[in-house]
């Protein structure tokens, strides 16, 4: 009884914890983006966000970011 009470509280504070961040990270997010293009230069799986972030700034996009199943790199646009 002891063990089932423990998990479903750490499970009810991960709950809030994670929504806390969302939240947070929306917020941030949508305030100084708009939106999210694919980006058209870069080429092959998108493995780290720096790489993307070079490409989607060559372009003209304030960054970018890999994202999906396929690894596409995103790139984002300025409001």
């Amino acid at each position: 009884m002891g063990m089932s009470r423990f998990g479903l509280i750490f499970v009810f504070l991960l709950l809030l914890a994670s929504q806390e961040f969302v939240t947070k990270t929306e917020g941030f997010l949508g305030s100084h983006r708009c939106g999210k293009v694919l980006s058209s230069r870069f080429k092959g799986k998108c493995l780290t966000d720096h790489n993307c972030d070079s490409v989607c700034q060559l372009e003209g996009y304030v960054g970018g970011d890999c994202h999906g199943v396929r690894r596409r790199c995103f790139c984002n646009k300025r409001c």
